[in-house]
């Protein structure tokens, strides 16, 4: 499919200019995002991408629009997978709340730039060996079964080859200054753990690319669309992290059905494969007549996948169970970090939360209590929370009698 030198234009203005307006209105000024906020821009984002596909489809045809929603249902799934390791990350880092939404804009910027790099080296190697088409599809299958074999519900941690060779050779400090990647410490300037949260967030984007670009190139031989629909599935997601902030646990199945999506699309590229086969030992070189999958019928596969995956998610009373222990887990120890958030009001939000968090965890079914890992000392911390709340009203009586009262309603709202 020829796609003409001024859509390329369009896309990519479009693109940088979503870049930087994010950055000079919403990320330049650290601050914690509202619920309301990132939903409304959650919204934006998720409208502009299916305005471009309408756009796509209506310029393009059918097969072309079909292509690019495809393409981007499968990377905006993928990238919902994606926040739980960058979630991981910030919690690993210990990144204040504030400063997190200029590192997770750094990580879209730098997969952009990493995913634009694979999806050229693809389509080249694609348009000149057709037996790359085995080796992604083989690619899929593998991260496929990687993906179920490899998880073990939330244990990862932010700790690899190179987060481990970035704390040996390189200075920084035990505390954050801000946003920024270096401070001074007695008249010495040092590094800040902000750089290594970088480190850690780019490794992380590069490895994501390896499964994602294969994934696309799956149901689209278009480096345009291939390029338009990762890019946009990036944007937004700064904002999806702190709309889904809680919620992710609860998607206890995401796993399963992203590994069914992959799995169905590498088996898709091997049938294309074997279509234009011209390996030797496969066939004498010749095609193998096989029967392949239409983008159609793709499209219909990963939205139904995705659909099921997302309802089972919501009624598992085992991913119910896990969401609560998770955020219990989470929130009380930002609540007990105060590095984490400093805010008097957000402070008093996130410990309103908790007491709804700490309810729902002593109501949970018997046969989920084996959730709870390390339970006593969840409890000790828990009851930390408590006695450091009380301290904190101690010594801002301007702010106790309000405080202690939306407490004391809250509560008897608890079910």
């Amino acid at each position: 499919m020829s796609v003409p030198l001024t859509a390329w234009i369009a896309a990519l203005a479009l693109i940088v200019g979503l870049l930087v307006y994010d950055f000079f209105f919403h990320v330049r000024k650290a601050h914690t995002p509202t619920l309301r906020e990132a939903a409304v821009w959650s919204a934006a984002y998720v409208g502009i991408a299916l305005l471009f596909g309408i756009a796509v489809l209506i310029l393009g045809g059918q097969e072309m629009g079909a292509e690019y929603f495809a393409g981007y249902i499968t990377e905006k799934a993928l990238s919902v997978d994606n926040l739980f390791v960058f979630l991981i990350i910030m919690t690993s880092f210990r990144v204040p709340s504030a400063d997190q939404q200029k590192v997770l804009l750094f990580g879209i910027v730098f997969s952009l730039f990493a995913r634009t790099a694979f999806i050229f080296v693809g389509a080249a190697l694609i348009n000149s060996f057709a037996w790359m088409f085995y080796i992604f599809g083989l690619i899929l299958l593998f991260t496929a079964g990687h993906m179920i074999v490899g998880h073990d519900d939330g244990d990862d941690g932010a700790d690899n080859v190179i987060i481990r060779a970035a704390r040996r050779f390189l200075r920084t400090t035990e505390q954050y200054d801000g946003d920024r990647l270096y401070t001074v410490v007695d008249g010495k300037r040092m590094l800040t753990p902000m750089l290594l949260v970088m480190i850690a967030i780019g490794g992380t984007d590069i490895l994501f690319a390896l499964d994602s670009i294969p994934a696309i190139f799956g149901l689209t031989q278009s480096t345009f669309i291939v390029f338009t629909a990762t890019a946009f599935s990036l944007m937004g997601l700064r904002q999806l992290y702190f709309l889904l902030d809680g919620l992710l646990d609860r998607l206890i199945y995401l796993k399963w059905g992203l590994s069914a999506i992959l799995a169905f699309i590498g088996v898709k590229l091997v049938l294309h494969a074997l279509h234009e086969n011209t390996v030797p030992i496969i066939n004498d070189g010749h095609p193998v007549t096989v029967v392949e999958v239409s983008t159609q019928v793709s499209l219909t596969v990963i939205v139904g996948v995705l659909a099921l995956t997302v309802v089972a998610s919501l009624l598992s009373p085992k991913g119910k169970a896990l969401t609560v222990i998770n955020n219990t887990r989470r929130h009380v120890d930002q609540y007990l970090d105060l590095t984490f958030e400093s805010d008097p009001a957000l402070r008093e939000r996130n410990y309103l939360r908790l007491l709804t968090e700490e309810a729902a965890m002593k109501s949970i079914a018997p046969r989920f209590r084996h959730l709870i890992r390390q339970e006593p000392l969840l409890l000790d911390r828990l009851a930390e929370a408590h006695q450091t709340h009380d301290a904190y009203l101690e010594h801002r009586p301007d702010l106790a009698e309000g405080m202690r009262q939306r407490v004391d309603t809250h509560r008897e709202q608890l079910p």
